[in-house]
């Protein structure tokens, strides 16, 4: 088993985490809006992109180009040039991008260093209301076998977000998805809101670490 983990730059978070990410599986982010899982996402790829390692970003809900400024903190041209960046409009252009990045990300003429899906669930979310659910769960399905299978053979770790609904009986929010989600997923962490600019981030799940939890806060530049 691989034991190179990818710093995020969190110190809290990667303490929690045995050193950061893994590089041979997925890990999961969920937690309700503003919680800070995009902000997650943006940080780490920045800290690769820096590192002269490409980032293939599959973004489904509009990254913000000011927040990537603030976090890059004057780096901004040099992360673009290591960041390809797939905006794709419904769950077939998702499925699509998808299998793009798995496919650069095998063929090793890139030296890529992570690959995101933010979020995993806001396409498929849509097909929840109009009648294509068994489609739209099928395709994720998909989705997240290549994204394993890739991150398995390339040791590349990948991120994904996903996002929650409530559940009635006890009002917990619980990531959407149902358990195949859960199941590809080798880390799952969930982001809670805090008073102000604090946040926490809670293990859900892990391999080798027990469930624990860390703190962080939204500043200006990122996540502190």
């Amino acid at each position: 088993m691989p034991t190179e983990r990818l710093p995020t730059g969190i110190a809290s978070v990667d303490e929690l985490l045995g050193g950061g990410l893994e590089p041979d599986g997925l890990t999961e982010l969920y937690g309700e809006g503003g919680s800070g899982k995009t902000l997650f996402c943006l940080q780490v790829a920045t800290r690769v992109a820096l590192a002269d390692r490409w980032v293939l970003y599959v973004d489904t809900e509009g990254v913000s180009v000011d927040r990537l400024e603030a976090i890059s903190r004057g780096h901004t041209d040099q992360v673009l040039r290591r960041l390809l960046l797939s905006t794709p409009r419904d769950l077939e252009e998702q499925g699509r991008a998808v299998a793009k990045a798995c496919e650069l990300a095998r063929e090793g003429r890139r030296p890529v260093g992570l690959l995101v899906l933010d979020s995993a669930t806001f396409h498929y979310r849509l097909t929840l209301a109009s009648g294509s659910e068994d489609e739209g769960r099928q395709s994720l399905g998909f989705q997240l076998a290549d994204l394993l299978t890739t991150s398995l053979l390339t040791q590349v770790p990948v991120l994904f977000t996903n996002q929650v609904w409530r559940n009635q009986r006890d009002g917990t929010l619980e990531p959407l998805g149902g358990s195949f989600v859960n199941h590809a997923a080798k880390t799952i962490l969930r982001f809670d809101r805090l008073s102000g600019p604090r946040r926490r981030v809670v293990l859900m799940k892990h391999r080798s670490r027990g469930e624990g939890s860390a703190e962080f806060r939204i500043s200006a530049t990122g996540l502190e």
